[in-house]
């Protein structure tokens, strides 16, 4: 007790207490969360995701983490909210979001650089043993910068309620080269305020003291067919695989229903993962 006491005079002496998580106290009411509007999911995350933090969704490919967050920006805009969406590598398809109930006029689209998944994976940023970039790095390397600085500006304007990136075809080697502070200024400048930002990857990046970690798997209950992705590691437990809900009976009518999965969500003040199973269903537009 008196080490940790020392350790808290040191850093309030040097205005750093607001690191500590004990100093962060919890917002309360109906308003301190955004809900999902996925029933199951926001009872585990007691009401939605917090605002006024930064959490995370990640998981596999196939997994159902770019679906759970389309959910969110879904029901947020259709409670009149306006949110924002980072595509660092172009990836977002404003019809199909459309169908899935995005209300698009207010969704703010900040439209990153198209770069192939094979053109990131070669990049010799990211290839050990090979990287010999002098200057301001290679195109991917400047494509991530400018969409973390999309993020800053974004979360500062105030605007957005809801503020997502999508970091899933980063490599890993780029996210590891992040510096710690480009998540810890996004954490200040949403403090105590009504945003709630996501960043969604394929694996854990960052989350504030008082934000969540949502890892998607998936169920293997009902009949739900799709395609297989590896499960999420996770020593204490184990996510199932992968399965995806279609509506229509003709391959030319067929269209997503939703993707039938499982998620452990997590956080600093929990002491376990909650395990959950999710079904998102997507509500098409007539």
């Amino acid at each position: 007790m008196a080490v940790r006491a020392t350790v808290e005079a040191l850093l309030r002496e040097r205005k750093l207490d607001r690191t500590l998580t004990s100093a962060i106290p919890e917002r309360l009411g109906e308003d301190a969360v955004s809900p999902l509007d996925v029933e199951a999911l926001d009872r585990g995350l007691a009401g939605g995701l917090p605002r006024g933090q930064v959490s995370e969704v990640v998981g596999p490919a196939s997994s159902g983490r770019t679906g759970l967050l389309w959910a969110a920006l879904a029901a947020a805009t259709r409670r009149g909210e306006s949110v924002a969406l980072i595509d660092t590598f172009d990836r977002f398809d404003p019809p199909t979001a459309a169908a899935c109930g995005i209300v698009l006029p207010r969704l703010l689209w900040v439209r990153g650089q198209a770069v192939s998944k094979t053109a990131v994976a070669i990049d010799p940023a990211w290839l050990p043993g090979v990287r010999a970039v002098n200057g301001p790095g290679t195109f991917v390397e400047r494509v991530i910068d400018r969409a973390i600085k999309s993020l800053n500006l974004v979360v500062q304007s105030g605007v957005c309620t809801l503020v997502a990136i999508d970091l899933i075809d980063v490599p890993a080697t780029a996210l590891r080269r992040l510096p710690p502070a480009t998540w810890f200024r996004i954490e200040r400048a949403i403090e105590g305020s009504d945003t709630a930002v996501v960043i969604l990857a394929a694996q854990p990046v960052a989350r504030s003291s008082g934000g969540r970690s949502v890892m998607m798997g998936s169920s293997r209950r009902g009949s739900a067919v799709g395609e297989r992705g590896s499960p999420i590691p996770d020593p204490g437990s184990r996510i199932p695989d992968p399965g995806i809900t279609w509506k229509g009976d003709h391959d030319r009518s067929r269209r997503l229903g939703g993707v039938r999965s499982g998620a452990a969500v997590s956080a600093a003040r929990w002491s376990h993962a909650q395990h959950i199973d999710v079904n998102t269903r997507f509500v098409h537009a007539v």
